[in-house]
């Protein structure tokens, strides 16, 4: 049975719920594998072309563009939290402020 674009979406957001779910748990390998296969799959939604898609084919691209934002939103977060880390670690918890530079201004 051949790939429709129906199986491709669906394929593609399952993937993002295992992508999510690996971003939860902090599991690398799990976010690897299931960026490997969002990857294919968006691969495969774009190999099987851009005819005309029926509200069933929307829908679906709808869910998998919300959870792709949900997956931008948690490394967003994962990311501010790791600079703030750092920060604290370099002792620049003043959010990049530094006197010396005002003073050159002056």
């Amino acid at each position: 049975m051949a790939m429709t674009r129906r199986d491709a979406l669906i394929k593609v957001i399952d993937s993002l719920h295992a992508e999510i779910e690996a971003l939860k748990t902090n599991n690398v390998t799990a976010l690897e594998r299931a960026t490997q296969e969002k990857l294919a799959g968006i691969e495969q939604v774009a190999a099987l072309g851009t005819g005309p898609a029926g509200d069933d084919l929307r829908a679906l691209a709808e869910e998998a563009n919300r959870l792709n934002e949900t997956c931008r939103i948690y490394v967003n977060l994962m990311a501010a939290n790791v600079r703030r880390r750092l920060q604290l670690l370099t002792g620049d918890a003043g959010h990049g402020f530094r006197p010396t530079m005002v003073s050159a201004y002056a």
